[in-house]
This record gives C-alpha cells, sequence and structure tokens, in this order.
C-alpha cells in the first residue's frame, strides 16, 4: 500500500479528509455556468445561471473555511467572478478581477482556491467581465462567525439572503453594444428581489416565510447596476445587527438605504398578524421611483399583503444622516475573539493622503469615466501576472494617477491601465470627492476601511475635525452624496494587486476604477502566497518561464 493511500485511510477513519494537511475545514462546489430563460420582470428573456439557477446558489460557509470551487464556463464569452467583500489574504490571485486574473475561455473550467480568513459577515459574487451582472450570475455569500466565538444577539430561526437591484430588459450584450459604441445604457425597466417581483395578483409564491413569534436574520445586498435602493417591509420593523463584515450597534430602522454593492443583516421579528407582508426596494434619487416587491408570509397565516406599500424616504440629507447613525460596535467579538474595538483606527498616524475625484467626460465623441483624469483600460495581460513576472514595464506604468487630482479634471483624460503604488503597511486616508450630480458608491478589493465622514460640498484638510475616530465602521463600500466627499483610512497590509472601482457597471466598464499595487519587499510566503499552479496566463506572460517562488522566510 502506498504511502499516500496509507494516510488518505488513516483520515477517512478519522472523518475528516482535511486532517492530511492539518488546515481548516474544505467547501467544495462545481459550478456549470449556463444561458438560460428567466423572466424577471414577467417578460422571457436571456440569462446567466449558475447549475440552472437565478440567483446562482448560496456559498454558506464559516470564518477560516477553505473554498475550492470549480468553474464551468459554458458561455460564448471569458468569464471571471469576483468575491465582493472576501479579503483573499495575501491571495489576490483569486480575486477575479480583470487586473488579477485571465478570465476562463468559453468551454473551458478553473477552479478558484480561497480561505474566508479571519472575516463574519455578509457578502455576494458576481460575473465582473463585460456586463454579465446585468444578466446574472450573482448570488450570496455569508461567512458564519465560528461556534466559539459569541456573537451579540440570539441565534435567529432562520437565516434568509435577500438580493434587491435594478434590471434592464435589455441583454448584457445589447448594454456592452451601448457602452462600446459610447452611450449610456440608459435608466433600468424595474427592481427585483431574487430574482423577481410580485404582481400582486394573489397568486405570488412567498420568497420567506415566518414562524410566528420568532426571529429571522435577513441578509440584503444590492447587487442592481446603476441605482441606489431604499428596502422596507410592511409593519416590520428591522434591527441593525452587522454590515459587510463588522457587528453594528443595533439600532431599529423602519427602512434602509442600500447602495450598490453594500450589504446590511437585519433582524426581523414576527410579532404581527398571520398574514402575508410586502417586502418593497424602490430606486432613490431617481426622477421616475421604481419599485420591486416580494412576499414574506407567515406559517399558517391567512390573508393576503396590503396593497398599501409603506412609503420611501425622499431626498439623500435623509440618506446621509441615516449613515451617521451607523456605529461599530466595540464590544462585540470580531471574527476572532478580540472585541473590535481593541483596534483604535483613530489613534494611527496617516502616511499617505490621496484625493479621489471622479469625472464624465467625451473622449473621440465617447462617453468616459475618470479618476483624477485618467480612464482605465484593461490590458489584454493581468496586471498583477505583469508584475509577478517581471514585465510591469510592457503593460503599464505605475501611478499615472496623482494623490491630488488636476485643477480640472475633466478637461483632458487619458485612457490607460491606471495602477497606484502603495507601501506596504502604509497607513493611508483616501478622500473621495464628487463633484458630479449622481450619487456614487465606491468599492476595495482586499480590504475592509474605516467610513470617517461624508459631508456636502469639498474636503479640506481642517475636516479632519469633523472624522469619527472611534466607532466608524469597518467595510468595503462607501457611497458619496451628489456634490460632497467621503473619508476612508486603512492599512495596506494586505499585499497583491486590488481594485478599486465604481460598483456602478457603466461607470466600472468605461474607466472608472483604478488597481492598488502592494508589494512585499521581503517577497516570502509569510506576506504573499505563491502564483496557483492551475493559474491561467494570457497576453504577454503566456510563453514567459514560470518566475522562482516566493521563499518561506521571515
Amino acid at each position: 500500500m502506498s504511502s499516500v493511500m496509507h494516510m488518505l485511510l488513516l483520515c477517512l477513519s478519522a472523518g475528516v479528509i482535511s486532517v492530511v494537511r492539518g488546515e481548516d475545514p474544505y467547501l467544495y462546489f462545481t459550478w456549470n455556468v449556463t444561458y438560460g430563460t428567466i423572466s424577471p420582470l414577467g417578460v422571457p428573456q436571456q440569462g446567466i445561471l449558475i447549475n440552472g439557477q437565478f440567483p446562482g446558489p448560496n456559498i454558506n460557509s464559516t470564518s477560516n473555511n477553505n473554498i475550492v470551487l470549480n468553474v464551468f464556463n459554458n458561455l460564448d464569452e471569458p468569464l471571471l467572478f469576483t468575491w465582493s467583500g472576501v479579503q483573499q489574504r495575501k491571495n489576490s490571485w483569486q480575486d477575479g478581477t480583470l487586473g488579477t486574473m485571465c478570465p476562463i475561455p468559453p468551454g473551458q473550467n478553473y477552479t478558484y482556491r480561497f480561505q474566508v480568513k479571519d472575516q463574519i459577515g455578509s457578502y455576494f459574487y458576481y460575473p465582473i467581465t463585460a456586463m454579465h451582472r446585468a444578466s446574472g450570475g450573482f448570488g450570496g455569500l455569508r461567512i458564519n462567525s465560528r461556534l466559539l466565538i459569541p456573537v451579540p444577539y440570539a441565534d435567529p430561526e432562520d437565516d434568509y439572503t435577500v438580493l434587491i437591484g435594478d434590471w434592464y430588459a435589455k441583454s448584457h450584450t445589447a448594454l456592452k453594444k451601448h457602452l462600446d459604441s459610447g452611450r449610456s445604457m440608459g435608466r433600468p425597466d424595474g427592481v427585483i428581489i431574487n430574482g423577481k417581483s410580485a404582481k400582486g395578483d394573489g397568486k405570488d409564491e412567498p420568497l420567506f416565510t415566518m414562524k410566528p413569534g420568532k426571529t429571522y436574520k435577513y441578509r440584503i445586498c444590492n447587487v442592481g447596476l446603476k441605482n441606489s435602493l431604499n428596502f422596507r417591509i410592511q409593519g416590520h420593523p428591522m434591527k441593525l445587527v452587522e454590515m459587510e463584515g463588522s457587528h453594528t450597534m443595533q439600532n431599529t430602522y423602519e427602512s434602509l438605504d442600500v447602495h450598490l454593492g453594500q450589504c446590511f443583516s437585519v433582524l426581523v421579528t414576527a410579532d404581527k398578524d398571520p398574514m402575508d407582508y410586502y417586502m418593497v426596494a424602490s430606486t432613490r434619487f431617481t426622477k421616475k421611483v421604481l419599485t420591486g416587491k416580494g412576499i414574506m408570509r407567515y406559517e399558517n397565516g391567512n390573508g393576503p399583503a396590503s396593497p398599501e406599500l409603506p412609503e420611501a424616504p425622499v431626498g439623500w440629507a435623509w440618506s446621509l444622516n441615516q449613515f451617521r447613525s451607523f456605529r461599530w460596535n466595540l464590544t462585540a467579538s470580531a471574527a476572532r475573539p478580540n472585541p473590535q474595538g481593541s483596534y483604535h483606527y483613530g489613534k494611527i498616524n496617516i502616511t499617505r493622503t490621496m484625493k479621489i475625484v471622479n469625472s464624465a467626460t467625451k473622449v473621440d465623441g465617447k462617453l468616459r469615466y475618470a479618476i483624477n483624469g485618467v480612464s482605465h483600460v484593461d490590458p489584454e495581460t493581468p496586471l498583477k501576472l505583469a508584475e509577478y513576472y517581471g514585465v510591469a514595464d510592457k503593460v503599464f506604468k505605475y501611478d499615472t494617477i496623482q494623490d491630488e487630482p488636476p485643477a480640472t479634471v475633466e478637461d483632458k483624460v487619458t485612457l490607460a491601465p491606471n495602477v497606484v503604488n502603495q507601501t506596504f503597511r502604509n497607513f493611508v486616508e483616501i478622500i473621495f470627492e464628487n463633484h458630479e450630480k449622481s450619487i456614487q458608491s465606491w468599492n476595495l478589493d482586499g480590504y475592509s476601511f474605516f467610513t470617517v465622514a461624508i459631508e456636502p460640498g469639498r474636503w479640506t484638510p481642517e475636516k479632519r475635525n469633523n472624522y469619527n475616530l472611534l466607532d466608524g465602521v469597518s467595510r468595503h463600500t462607501i457611497q458619496v452624496f451628489p456634490k460632497s466627499w467621503a473619508a476612508i483610512m486603512l492599512t495596506f497590509d494586505n499585499a497583491g494587486m486590488w481594485n478599486v472601482r465604481s460598483e456602478q457597471s457603466e461607470r466600472r466598464y468605461l474607466g472608472q476604477q483604478f488597481y492598488v499595487s502592494v508589494l512585499s519587499p521581503a517577497r516570502s510566503l509569510r506576506d504573499e502566497y505563491n502564483l496557483p499552479d492551475n493559474t491561467l496566463v494570457c497576453g504577454v506572460v503566456k510563453d514567459l518561464p514560470k518566475p522562482p517562488p516566493y521563499s518561506a522566510g521571515a
């Protein structure tokens, strides 16, 4: 008997295969990604399905689980999934952005391998290639706390994922053609909740069922393309308990503004008359309000949901005030036993300040979006691979944008890969300044950051006096209201190549994104994992010899 077989038998007798490597548990998934017919707004259209499902299957994991996910791309276009909010510690190789990975060619497969290390919370995944997210391919991704780590609320009766988003009747290919031709993709056609919208004709099946008197957890994520949404439930207040991986102070809300890419966890108690109730999601800051609804049913209930929907708030001052009410729970345990408040971010000296200004402009008659005068273009070779193979100079230039935007960001826009160098472990302040009339939503891969302020007007250094340096929530998205600014702080301690992007798909696709290169000078496995053996290669690195691996040294 071979030694490998002997070890395997020992492990099988122990009941755990992962014991072989003495690691955290492994979760295995196989995804078959195909086209199929869906009818989110009641009219059949082509959608992107995962194992025949729209939305895709939930990934239900626990802190430190290893996820092994084999994606078979049966679409007719290259495909990549990104895991919004999963920090991919030391492992930007698996982040699923075009700056870190070659897309999976049609008819081929690729196996993602990553660990949800030292994280808890509510997230989602989606296809980041082309405009695929407009046709589906998205789903919930939850990271539960380990059993030994206390959670600051009682176990709910059940745990539900609520994916809300605006929706276009046009296909992803039609939307991409609009953008490629230099036009905006226009307004969406509706709002959906978990892939559908209730008609209110008495025939709607419930999205969720609740037992009278019990409390349930709902994880609400805005997976749409363009609009902030307000979410509310008829007659049922929501107690906020978690936001993108952080336990929050448990305030109660009648409704929540959920901006693009954001996720909230709330507790809802079934303490009303046993019948049907509507969940409602409606667009915010739009001339024409689009509304989607879904049924929440009480077990053995007797009665349809009232056609009178709860009203949404108006204007963005309300939304800004709600943001200011969100607070980090300083005494709750994080993914590890130490309390969240044991990290005193407000006492760290800032080593660098970056001010990011977004703009919309025409380049050669075509619409482009830019950051500090640079509109990002994805090169054929992923930035991270070019860097690792030592051929970055053939693919991109570092620091094409400055830490301060040019005086007039709209005047001259450069189309180029947009990569900023950050010094490993520096503590950095980033200001997002929005001179436009529309709300922005930003996402940073690889990290969570502290949201210390959002205010109207322009930022100046004196505004630091207004920062929340004690209990700003640690998260990975931030909204910026029209003619306003937002400030975040973080330590760039996760080596890799990380995407900072607009969560508005049109803006991201047309250049409103950049990458942050965080290089560990040690080239050590302590700081970053080696290039995975199964990495897809493309562009200028396709035929190059593989560089020597990182050392295991200190």
